[in-house]
């Protein structure tokens, strides 16, 4: 490897005969909205002359082979048609600088943004697997492709004849995309190609609503299709439907209304009382600047 303005070129490195050419599988790849964020914001803030961005994913393996990715950070990078040059010194020490905060996130793969894969992602991943055994790579359509935000992962194995090395093949696997309902919210607003504007509390929570009630009409239509003998029972089904009916409160109508509508108002009082401080914390910065200029 050579370095070029503070950047290393990437370039293939033949296994040596003693080296293990196989690799365990990836089952699943677990992606927490943090780390879409972290690739959006990172693709906002590219330079001008920057096609994509690129970034290492930070995590856990579980004992289930599945790949949890909870943090990530962009690693500088020039690109060409013909060679790759990665900043690894800076790669690192943003390395060195997480794991004294959470030593337990170590490096799973890395991401670029993008509907796929290209000549220099190979280059790249070859760089991460010899940071890591049978790296990730995470792929996010900022571009909008599709007419939405796409996520996939890959993993990659050596296609050799003897000891020759003639390239790398990714092949696509399975993506866990977990999140709450507030990080939900944000999600879609993200993906969506043209938004007016971000949906305020109430919004969100119409929204939310809206999605439960699609769900409780969607197992309306199962039990009764189940009923009707239009479809087999599923008795892991059963049991998730007879949990949530059994987690809710035994109240009547008029009583369980009227909880929900005290539990609303106490949010709207929260709401109301944080705008307050909002604006007194505005109003003593603003007369904090002028009592300093004068």
């Amino acid at each position: 490897m050579a370095a070029t303005n503070d950047l290393t070129v990437l370039q293939f490195v033949t296994p040596s005969s003693t080296a293990s050419t196989t690799t365990t599988p990836v089952l699943t790849a677990r992606i927490h909205p943090l780390v879409i964020f972290n690739v959006c914001d990172c693709f906002v803030r590219r330079p001008d002359s920057a096609e994509r961005v690129i970034g290492t994913l930070l995590g856990s393996i579980l004992p289930d082979g599945t790949v949890d990715i909870r943090n990530s950070y962009a690693v500088p990078h020039n690109e060409s048609s013909d060679q790759v040059a990665v900043d690894i010194d800076y790669h690192h020490n943003m390395l060195a600088s997480h794991l004294k905060v959470n030593p337990k996130e170590v490096i799973v793969g890395w991401y670029s943004t993008g509907a796929g894969v290209n000549g220099g992602s190979a280059l790249i991943h070859d760089f991460f697997a010899r940071e890591v055994t049978n790296p990730i790579h995470l792929t996010v359509d900022t571009g909008f492709t599709n007419g939405e935000g796409t996520i996939k992962a890959y993993v990659s194995s050596n296609l050799s004849l003897g000891d020759r090395q003639l390239a790398a093949q990714f092949q696509e696997i399975p993506v866990d995309l977990r999140m709450v309902d507030a990080e939900r919210v944000g999600y879609d607003v993200l993906k969506a190609t043209a938004v007016d504007k971000l949906p305020n509390d109430m919004e969100g929570m119409e929204l939310t609503m809206e999605r439960l009630l699609t769900l409780i009409n969607d197992v309306y239509k199962y039990v009764d299709s189940v009923v009707e003998g239009q479809t087999s029972p599923d008795n892991n089904i059963g049991r998730f439907i007879a949990e949530a009916v059994s987690s809710l409160p035994k109240l009547p109508p008029q009583v369980f209304d009227n909880v929900v509508n005290d539990s609303l108002q106490d949010q709207l009082l929260l709401l109301y009382l944080s705008s307050i401080i909002r604006t007194q914390l505005s109003l003593a910065e603003k007369l904090n600047t002028a009592a300093q200029m004068l």
